[in-house]
């Protein structure tokens, strides 16, 4: 840090991680190399997959492959640094590291807020306009949302980024969580926060809830359209494609939610974290799973891929 003024302009920070418990931080550390690893094998594989089997070469499939993708890249933003901050003495992250940590954390995950919804409308054609859908769901309109929510979700990261960096931190250096957030880094400011938290409030909230309530008016019509089907084994049928999508937005829009709709009044650095452990660690684990557990095509392209990797390490 550099005085200036007899104040101190920070330059780095200070992570406290996750836990200050020495002895807790070897057990994490390889729990969580585990998760990271299981996190990387399950989407890189839903990638492969979701390119090599031709019975997957639809829509859905192609905004899995970029879910799959953007859990990737979420998770590694945010889970090296994680590691190693759990085995250094020093954790110690650059004023610049800490901007763009946070820069590609909120890009990755506001697009996929935006993804999700565009699955959510994948599955409202597939269900209630099927014999239009290969019409509608064009190549040039997949393309084209997929492109909208990259866009959606990197000028929501560059908002949110350049709102807390413009800020003095000339107090603490020490951030109380694992990585570059807002809410622990609005508390080291000294500047007035109120215009910030409220921007971010206010694009957080639309963000959230402009995307969910196109997943939620989606669904409200694939349920009308289900329920409406006079047979059990269609209205089953119906019922499991869209299953395993409506699972990963309960757990993703639950979780987020829950960290950022809430006043700045009402957060604790404690909760948050283990809140955050989920959503930033966890859920890019657990779609490939509720992916792959609940789809039998993608069961069997995966058998494939690994059958074929099997074949050609013999």
């Amino acid at each position: 840090m550099v005085l200036i003024k007899n104040q101190t302009s920070v330059t780095e920070f200070i992570l406290v991680g996750l836990t200050r418990n020495p002895k807790l931080q070897i057990p994490l550390f390889v729990l969580f190399l585990m998760v990271y690893i299981i996190t990387l094998l399950g989407n890189i594989s839903i990638t492969v997959a979701t390119r090599l089997d031709s019975r997957l070469q639809t829509p859905m499939y192609f905004f899995l492959f970029h879910l799959s993708f953007l859990d990737i890249c979420y998770s590694s933003v945010i889970t090296p640094k994680t590691l190693q901050t759990l085995l250094a003495e020093q954790k110690i992250i650059s004023l610049l590291g800490c901007a763009l940590q946070m820069f590609f954390y909120a890009g990755f995950a506001t697009t996929e807020c935006y993804l999700l919804a565009v699955m959510a409308y994948d599955r409202y054609v597939a269900i209630c306009n099927p014999l239009l859908y290969p019409v509608i769901m064009s190549r040039r309109l997949c393309i084209q949302m997929l492109s909208a929510a990259y866009v959606c979700g990197f000028c929501n990261a560059l908002i949110h980024t350049v709102c807390i960096f413009h800020l003095s931190f000339c107090e603490s250096n020490v951030i109380d969580h694992y990585f570059c957030d807002g809410p622990p880094l609005l508390v080291l400011t000294c500047s007035d926060t109120f215009v910030c938290e409220l921007a971010l409030f206010i694009f957080a909230g639309f963000n959230c809830t402009s995307t969910f309530l196109a997943i939620l008016i989606s669904y409200t019509y694939i349920l009308s359209n289900i329920l409406r089907i006079r047979s059990a084994e269609g209205r089953r049928k119906a019922f499991n494609t869209c299953a395993s999508h409506f699972t990963a937005v309960l757990i993703f829009y639950g979780t987020v939610f829950f960290m950022y709709l809430r006043p700045a009044s009402s957060y604790s650095m404690e909760q948050d974290r283990v809140v955050s452990v989920f959503y930033a660690v966890l859920i890019p684990m657990l779609n490939p799973l509720i992916y792959s557990l609940r789809n039998k095509d993608v069961k069997a392209a995966l058998m494939k891929v690994w059958k074929r990797k099997f074949i050609l390490n013999l």
